[in-house]
């Protein structure tokens, strides 16, 4: 019998990204998996299937060769095919966080994972950081302070008082976890004992209460990139809180506000300012000085007979293109600057130019 098209397998498009491939796969294998089939020849091969069809289409150079040449195109690939799954231990091995779906559902015997509890991994931090629109345009390098949680130096992280030791388990063996069959599902439940665990200290270290971690304050330079906008989150990896039991850190997220500007306004890549400009420049023209975000003042020319409210566009004065090459805009709006106070001199002036214009400043004018 002919092989069926891996994407009609699971259920996707040809443009279907990782996310939704892996999704309609999950809902297959929880389906068609033999632990909840037993003895159905038919499941099993609609769970082989899938597996292959999940198996090709995960892998970028895999999918790609099928895409251009279909199945031929992965025949050749090292341990692949219906042949190599002997033992669906293999298939899960290197899932991830879909493996733990699996294992959360059918218990940690599946997937190949042992009974052995394994060190999770610390938490996540955020930290809201508060920079001025200059910093985000040029970019810099701050240093902050974050509290997290660090393995304790008096136990080194073992949740024991200095020369005792944590002993295993005696209720769950050190899984932290202990499983129940009931019928043709394997149900997990944290260990009673040891409270998940896998261990119980007799002798907690007085320094950090028989956790094993200790909060403490550390300095960290953060590179913030050019560009950079209100609401954006900066990842660094690995300098979140320490996970119990030696697992790697968690990640430290920094979220970015950026201020609000005495005289700039941001728009996406693009800056605007007001320029007040006097009534004799606009009607006459000139050259004035604009202030700008990091490139000084810039010149810039006023033409005979500017409008009130009219713009002017100052090219790659503006922020940069975030993790690209490229300035927007500095755009320069105009206010005409009108005078509360006048000079006899002025005044009189004004009337004669009133006058040459063909207005009478005295008298009523009708506008249509």
């Amino acid at each position: 019998m002919a092989k069926r098209d891996y994407y009609e397998v699971l259920g996707v498009s040809k443009n279907a990204v990782d996310a939704d491939i892996k999704q309609a796969y999950r809902k297959l294998a929880l389906k068609y998996h033999p632990d909840r089939n037993k003895g159905d020849k038919d499941a099993e091969e609609k769970f082989k299937e899938a597996t292959e069809a999940y198996e090709v289409l995960r892998d970028p150079k895999k999918r790609a060769s099928y895409d251009k040449y279909g199945h031929e195109g992965v025949t050749g690939f090292e341990g692949f095919g219906r042949g190599a799954y002997t033992d669906f231990s293999d298939i899960f091995g290197d899932l991830g966080d879909l493996g733990d779906i699996f294992e959360g559902f059918f218990g940690s015997a599946f997937g190949g994972r042992s009974g052995k509890k394994r060190a999770r991994r610390g938490a996540d931090i955020q930290y809201d950081l508060t920079i001025t629109l200059e910093d985000a345009a040029e970019g810099k390098e701050v240093q902050i302070e974050v509290p997290r949680s660090e393995a304790c130096d008096v136990c080194g992280g073992s949740g024991a008082a200095p020369g005792s030791k944590a002993t295993v388990c005696p209720v769950c063996n050190g899984a932290g976890q202990i499983r129940q069959s009931q019928g043709f599902f394997s149900i997990t439940q944290t260990c009673y004992k040891c409270r998940g665990e896998g261990k119980i200290v007799s002798s907690p270290c007085k320094s950090c209460r028989g956790t094993g971690l200790k909060t403490r304050n550390r300095k960290i330079t953060v590179k913030i990139p050019a560009g950079v906008e209100s609401g954006s989150r900066l990842k660094i990896t690995g300098e979140g809180e320490h996970g119990p039991e030696g697992g790697a850190r968690g990640d430290l997220y920094v979220m970015i506000h950026v201020q609000k500007h005495k005289y700039f306004e941001r728009h996406g890549n693009d800056v605007l300012s007001i320029i007040d400009i006097s009534f004799p420049m606009v009607c006459l023209g000139g050259e004035i000085e604009v202030p700008t975000l990091g490139s000084g003042k810039v010149k810039m020319k006023i033409p005979p007979g500017t409008e009130n409210g009219q713009v002017f566009r100052l090219k790659g004065n503006g922020i940069p293109y975030l993790g690209s090459y490229g300035k927007g805009d500095h755009l320069v709006k105009i206010n005409i600057r009108v005078p509360r106070k006048l000079t006899p001199r002025q005044k009189e002036l004004l009337k004669e130019f009133s006058k040459l214009d063909g207005e009478d400043v005295g008298s009523a004018r009708e506008f249509y």
